[in-house]
């Protein structure tokens, strides 16, 4: 720890070992240079975690070691305090290039630094390897080894934990690239266990890292509601006369109005991403995710949301479309158009691509003899678990989406049947009550319905959220 009492890590190793990606990962930063080659990193860069405004812990990307075998001999002929030995081996190497970067690594140790040494896991123990760690063990810091495992290559682990065990207060196997929530807290668990001083420090910047998650689940519930409440709620209505056409302008408000809520959900996703710190890069969701698909597509409604049993008994609760529910449950969506006196004139007509058909359209009398279409708002209960589904599987994929990460997801195990893929149509009847409940509310006039139902769904949705944060399980795969 530095003179602020905020604990700092150095993340030190040979290069090309995924010190950065580890960096990135731990301090949810994707700003750290992270590249497949080695030697990108040239300069030591601190990267704080901070919540509230204040630094809670702080890790430092570091050039790789260049000369481990020379500066180990330099360090293992000197006695004395370590701290003042290390010193001295700066001092004396500072202005040789071919020691530059063992030099810039070393200088946070010097400083107070602890110590987090990454090795590649899916490689042999190396001398070069002994000689780093024999460096940092004769430096008298706090330190930890982290095996950067990379799937499915694990031949070597019980060599390196057996080396790490003569060298290391304590070591953690921790994939950078593909660590989630839960893996990233039990690394910072384990640190605890570094040195007895630091453990009340370190316990101190959990227990903030995870408030602050909470903290985001509670902001993510209420985006959703927010996105849930505009789109359930939103409708364009348009005039027409004989010169526009009926038929043009329909087509026209058809389009509008799917691209609208379509732009109303990418923008609920899109605060969902920078919630949780993914700024700079491009995220990739998984290939095979339903989130992929355009919300309107017939796939999408086909594995998301209620099964067609529930999704009718929905509709019978709330006093939604039952009709549209058995459409639905046969392939389709269904809409009217109404008159001004609220008569039927005919069912729908084709939407974008010919995907499905969206929402009741009325078309109204007006002074004049022009008319009004209004398209929307969407009258089939199962629109609200479709949109619900599709944030909680986008809010699945941007929490396990490791900051270290510079690649394509990898394939997931997905189903091509056309059974439900989501998370809505596993839930028991209180939370399919909450949802049908606040289905009512928005589209009725009631404000201490609205307010008391939004409360009663935000904190459900809550509770769904800490489900998935600790659950190792997938959603929403399917093939294409």
């Amino acid at each position: 720890m530095i003179g602020d009492g905020v604990p700092e890590f150095a993340v030190v190793g040979h290069p090309n070992e995924g010190k950065s990606a580890v960096v990135s990962t731990l301090a949810e930063d994707d700003t750290v240079r992270v590249t497949p080659y080695p030697g990108e990193t040239v300069a030591c860069q601190t990267f704080p975690v901070v919540v509230d405004g204040k630094a809670i812990i702080r890790f430092i990307d570091t050039p790789g070691f260049q000369n481990p075998k020379r500066t180990f001999k330099w360090i293992k002929g000197r006695r004395g305090d370590p701290a003042r030995v290390l010193s001295a081996y700066l001092r004396a190497h500072a202005h040789r290039p071919d020691f530059k970067d063992d030099c810039r690594l070393l200088e946070p140790i010097a400083a107070g630094a602890g110590i987090i040494y990454v090795v590649d896991g899916s490689r042999p123990v190396r001398n070069l390897d002994l000689a780093e760690m024999e460096i940092l063990r004769l430096t008298g810091r706090p330190r930890m080894a982290v095996i950067n495992c990379k799937e499915h290559e694990t031949a070597y682990i019980e060599t390196w934990k057996h080396e790490f065990r003569k060298h290391f207060n304590t070591l953690r196997v921790f994939n950078a690239n593909r660590a989630t929530y839960a893996e990233r807290i039990e690394l910072l668990e384990t640190l605890k266990g570094i040195d007895q001083d630091w453990g009340p420090a370190l316990e101190k910047a959990i227990a903030a890292f995870r408030a602050d998650w909470d903290r985001r689940n509670i902001q993510t519930a209420h985006i959703i509601c927010d996105m849930m409440e505009t789109c359930l709620t939103y409708s364009i209505v348009r005039s027409f006369t004989e010169k526009t056409g009926e038929k043009d302008l329909r087509e026209r408000l058809q389009r509008e109005y799917a691209a609208s809520i379509e732009k109303i959900e990418q923008k609920a996703h899109q605060k969902i991403r920078r919630l949780f710190k993914h700024n700079i890069f491009n995220y990739a969701l998984p290939a095979h995710s339903l989130v992929n698909e355009a919300l309107f597509s017939k796939k999408t409604w086909q594995f998301l949301g209620l099964a067609p049993k529930q999704l009718i008994a929905a509709a019978g609760i709330t006093g939604g479309a039952v009709g549209a529910a058995l459409d639905l449950a046969a392939g389709g969506l269904s809409f009217g158009v109404f008159t001004a006196a609220g008569g039927l004139l005919g069912v729908g007509w084709a939407a974008l691509g010919g995907a499905r058909r969206l929402a009741r359209m009325k078309v109204v009398g007006l002074p004049l003899g022009g008319e009004q279409i209004q398209v929307g708002p969407m009258e089939n209960i199962q629109f609200l678990y479709v949109l619900l589904d599709r944030a909680l599987l986008f809010y699945s994929h941007v929490i396990n989406w490791a900051h270290g990460r510079r690649d394509s997801p990898p394939a997931e195990k997905r189903s091509d049947k056309p059974v439900k893929a989501g998370l809505t149509f596993e839930w028991d009847d209180k939370r399919r009550r909450i949802c049908q409940t606040f289905y009512k509310a928005v589209r009725g006039k009631d404000d201490r319905q609205k307010t008391a139902s939004r409360k009663a769904l935000i904190e459900m949705i809550e509770e769904v959220l800490l489900e998935i944060l600790h659950s190792e399980k997938t959603y929403g795969m399917v093939g294409r």
